[in-house]
């Protein structure tokens, strides 16, 4: 394992299984990110003054950090919500040569 700060993975979420796919596809192929892991989750939220809650889809996307600004505008120029949840945290440690994988597949 490697300690590498250089690496991201950056969470949004979806309301419509279809949309998060599409935006998983279209990230992936603007080489933004490597990959992206679109599942089920069920979320509970503030909002219009309310808790509310439903199901989502949720897309986790493994990216360089130089790309997390990139990948932040695009995500929100793609979405379909108000105000999409775009998160990123950081990739503290993980094996050489996946990140090695990440930095191949995002190289622009």
């Amino acid at each position: 394992m490697t300690n590498q700060g250089s690496y991201l993975v950056v969470t949004t979420t979806h309301d419509d299984e279809t949309k998060a796919r599409e935006l998983a596809t279209a990230v992936v192929q603007e080489r933004l990110a490597a990959c992206a892991q679109v599942y089920p989750i069920s979320s509970v939220y503030w909002w219009d003054g309310e808790v509310q809650s439903g199901a989502e889809w949720r897309v986790d996307f493994k990216t360089r950090a130089d790309l997390g600004n990139r990948l932040t505008t695009f995500i929100g120029e793609q979405h379909s919500y108000d105000t999409p949840e775009i998160i990123a945290v950081p990739v503290v440690t993980g094996s050489p040569s996946y990140l090695e994988w990440i930095t191949a597949e995002t190289t622009d």
